[in-house]
């Protein structure tokens, strides 16, 4: 097939159940439906078996995690290009044909993402990718319909195919070439940001990352890890900091990442004075990991750099967005979006 849906399950038989009806109700002709199942522990796959029987399953002998699950089972899977669905998104009509329309007219394009809504209130953007994603110059992700912990209701604003630096996880559309060229996610990761990652190291290869906003979907979110985990906040600190570390151009390295530190402690220090022990907690494990690993990741940026011809700083955000928040009140994307403030 031209595209190939693949779904990572882990002991998701309810969204499984909840959200597979409309995956095949709006499925292109385009477009074979896949199961990937990460050694799920429930009776997913009995219930695939019986009520699906025309969904392939691949079966991974373990657990690895978001990037490992997805590349063991990708490289079973042959088709031009990937479309890597969260197991708890709803879909909606020509969600896979409009992508696809605009990445075979540009073969400079990576990825791109839909427009994602919130699964239970459908006015505003979610908070796994909203309206496409950025960085700021500390390696903060944001997007465009959420800064931080702040989501925007979508009334238009962003219904512009535009440039981004990252496309979500939650619904990827990547070339199968191109994913396995760079050697898929860094399963170091094991889950959060090794899609930004990957859209990195893709745009630092000359490639572009998009978002198509006539392409909807509306994602739950927080299905595995929910966003009081301290297990999240240490994988969001720790995977952020190894993403900044491996990818950023020479220029300011060291400095953007000794500023990062600095913010990264007054986060922790925040946890702290609110009693939130167990985030402040997940931050210090977070860099203990991070340091304790550093010679693994600098081994890796050595590695990545002998096929970067120029470091790309496209669509990253020139200024702090954790300083725009906090200190100037800035809530909204439009605040921000200034021609001056975006390589």
């Amino acid at each position: 097939m031209k595209v190939a849906v693949v779904i990572l399950n882990w002991n998701g038989k309810n969204f499984l159940e909840k959200f597979l009806p409309s995956v095949f109700a709006c499925n292109s002709s385009l477009a074979e439906i896949i199961v990937a199942d990460n050694a799920s522990t429930d009776d997913s796959v009995e219930f695939l078996k019986e009520k699906y029987p025309q969904i392939r399953i691949i079966k991974n002998a373990s657990n690895g995690g978001f990037a490992k699950g997805y590349n063991d089972a990708l490289k079973l899977v042959k088709a031009e290009y990937y479309v890597l669905l969260n197991s708890d998104v709803e879909v909606s009509s020509n969600w896979i044909d409009e992508i696809i329309k605009i990445m075979d007219a540009d073969k400079s394009i990576a990825a791109c993402q839909p427009k994602i809504k919130a699964f239970d209130n459908k006015n505003l953007f979610e908070y796994a990718g909203a309206a496409g994603g950025f960085i700021d110059k500390y390696g903060y992700p944001f997007c465009r319909g959420r800064i931080l912990d702040t989501l925007e209701e979508d009334k238009g604003q962003y219904d512009d195919v535009r440039e981004v630096f990252w496309a979500t996880g939650a619904c990827l559309f990547v070339r199968a070439e191109l994913y396995h060229l760079v050697n898929g996610f860094d399963e170091d990761f094991f889950a959060h940001m090794e899609e930004i990652d990957l859209c990195w190291r893709l745009k630092n290869l000359g490639y572009k990352i998009m978002y198509c906003p006539s392409s909807t979907i509306y994602h739950v979110g927080g299905g595995t890890l929910n966003k009081t985990s301290s297990k999240k906040t240490y994988l969001n600190f720790r995977n952020n900091l190894i993403l900044l570390c491996k990818n950023h151009p020479p220029q300011y390295f060291f400095l953007k990442l000794i500023w990062r530190m600095k913010l990264d402690a007054v986060a922790g220090f925040k946890f702290l004075v609110s009693g939130q022990f167990p985030h402040f907690a997940a931050v210090l494990k977070a860099h203990f990991s991070f340091y304790s690993n550093l010679g693994t990741t600098l081994r890796k940026r050595k590695a990545l750099k002998k096929n970067i011809k120029n470091y790309t700083t496209t669509t990253v955000y020139l200024h702090s967005i954790i300083a725009d928040y906090y200190i100037r009140g800035k809530r909204t994307f439009k605040e921000i979006d200034l021609e001056d403030r975006f390589l």
